[in-house]
């Protein structure tokens, strides 16, 4: 069964901020749902499974509390919403994969997205298992198995279609600047059979990405035009004001839902605001699920 989800991302604290944070964290969400009128509408959270990567991210990376303890630390405060993570695979072989995995499975995760090496390294380094493999081995474990999906890489067409093929039943695209989602899974559409869910990104620009440039470095793809518009985009967006920004957002919203909406895939929405969790970012997630929603 599809996931049908609005999924919220939520980024685990540093370790030395402690459970206090963390709750503080959900209750900020809270807050925010209600003030913004998407009380009961996130369906999951969304908790990425950080790892160190590239020495020039804008933003250092200290120690941060496990995914699995996280989640055991909000779920309370947060009723009726259900947990997804993303899990880093090749660093670990099988049998600790395994454990890891059903120790997230016995933590209440719905589903696993599987990640694969950072960009930094080549596909199939680190020794462990590779995300296509862990698809297939333990699809024993979550019903719910996804992938990271990227309409701007090049070859992400045989790519995607050789996880789908190994077991993927949904794709989680990379933050989307772009309506290039539509024109890809047209083309997808036309040579494979595959249909997996797709979870749809957005990400809130607020004006600290000019001078932090966040968001540029986690879209980076270098000599990669279409993404080099993108990062183009997103520095627009960053010295907008507050309602050219939400117009620009709500703009790129609804070319991306009308343009795959017809499709045949199974839609759910994926929200980030990679700053954190803020009053305009909420406000803009809003205006977009009034346009549309997974269950509308």
């Amino acid at each position: 069964m599809p996931l049908n989800t609005i999924a919220l991302e939520l980024v685990p604290p540093n370790t030395e901020l402690g459970a206090d944070h963390a709750r503080a964290e959900a209750h900020k969400v809270l807050q925010l749902s209600d003030q913004t009128g998407l009380a009961g509408q996130i369906g999951h959270v969304m908790i990425p499974g950080m790892i160190p990567e590239d020495d020039d991210r804008p933003v250092e990376m200290k120690p941060k509390l496990d995914v699995a303890d996280f989640w055991s630390i909000i779920r309370p405060e947060l009723p009726d919403v259900h947990g997804l993570c993303t899990q880093v695979t090749p660093f670990h072989h099988e049998r600790a994969l395994r454990d890891r995995l059903t120790g997230l499975g016995d933590a209440g995760f719905d589903g696993v997205i599987f990640v694969g090496v950072p960009r930094t390294m080549s596909d199939g380094e680190g020794g462990g298992i590779p995300p296509t493999d862990a698809l297939s081995k333990f699809d024993d474990l979550f019903e719910n198995r996804g992938v990271i999906l990227i309409p701007t890489r090049d070859g992400e067409q045989g790519r995607f279609d050789f996880k789908c093929d190994q077991g993927a039943t949904f794709g989680m695209t990379q933050l989307l600047y772009s309506d290039a989602i539509v024109g890809f899974l047209g083309e997808f559409a036309q040579f494979s059979d595959h249909r997996p869910e797709i979870l749809l990104s957005f990400g809130f620009v607020p004006k600290m990405e000019s001078r932090v440039r966040l968001i540029d470095w986690l879209i980076q793809d270098r000599g990669n035009e279409a993404v080099a518009a993108e990062q183009e985009f997103v520095r627009t967006l960053a010295t907008s004001e507050p309602e050219a920004k939400r117009r620009l957002l709500l703009d790129l919203y609804k070319r991306v839902i009308d343009g795959v909406a017809e499709l045949g895939y199974p839609l759910s929405l994926h929200f980030e605001a990679p700053y954190g969790v803020s009053a305009p970012a909420f406000d803009t997630f809003a205006e977009m699920l009034a346009y549309w929603a997974p269950d509308s």
